[in-house]
C-alpha cells in the first residue's frame, strides 16, 4: 500500500470515529447521584482523578465525586460525550456512556488533570 493510500485510509477511519463521537456518545450527566455499592467511581483528590483510568460496560453509571478543596470538572476531551459541569467541593455527578470507546477527559479549570473512561 502506498503512503498516500495509507494516509487516505487512516483519514477515512479517523473521520468516521470523529463523526460517531459527534453523536454525543450517548452520554449523560446526572447531578447529585450517589454511587451504589459496587458501582464504578472516580474521586478527585489532590488535583488528580483517581483512578486515572476506569473500564466499564456500556451504559454503566460512573459517579465522579469531588471531596477536593477546589471546584473541578470532568469533561470529555471531545467536548460532546460527557461533562459534569462545575463540581463544588463535596459535590458529585454521574455520567453514563452507551457507545464503546476510549474517552479521555480533563478538568477544564485545571487542564493538567487528566483521566480516561474506557467503555466496552
Amino acid at each position: 500500500m502506498t503512503p498516500i493510500r495509507m494516509l487516505s485510509s487512516l483519514l477515512a477511519v479517523s473521520m468516521a470515529v470523529l463523526l460517531a463521537a459527534c453523536g454525543g456518545g450517548g452520554g449523560t450527566a446526572t447531578a447529585g447521584a450517589k454511587p451504589s455499592s459496587g458501582s464504578p467511581a472516580v474521586t478527585i483528590s489532590n488535583f488528580t482523578f483517581q483512578p486515572a483510568a476506569v473500564t466499564v460496560k456500556r451504559g454503566t453509571r460512573v459517579t465522579v465525586t469531588n471531596p477536593d478543596s477546589a471546584v473541578h470538572t470532568a469533561t470529555a476531551d471531545d467536548a460532546h460525550s460527557f461533562d459534569t459541569g462545575n463540581l463544588e467541593p463535596g459535590a458529585s455527578k454521574t455520567v453514563s456512556l452507551t457507545r464503546p470507546g476510549s474517552y479521555a477527559y480533563r478538568c477544564t479549570i485545571h487542564p493538567y488533570m487528566h483521566g480516561k473512561l474506557i467503555v466496552e
